[in-house]
């Protein structure tokens, strides 16, 4: 019986301290924004206009020529 009370006592001290660290973090504005970081993945970035073509050899190539 006394394990019982132990592993309650444990327990409940363990999510306690899980309470105050979500609480903290929800103050400290780390939920603020939970939404673009998922859809900026989505967006393609602009592409480079350095790109080489295969008509275009690079500038490696052309060094080495």
């Amino acid at each position: 019986m006394n394990v019982i009370f132990l592993l309650l006592t444990a327990s409940t001290l363990v999510a306690t301290v899980f309470l105050v660290a979500f609480i903290r973090a929800v103050r400290s504005g780390q939920y603020d924004d939970d939404r673009s970081p998922a859809v900026r993945m989505l967006h393609d970035p602009a592409p480079s206009r350095n790109i080489p073509t295969p008509d275009t050899p690079s500038e490696h190539v052309r060094a080495n020529h």
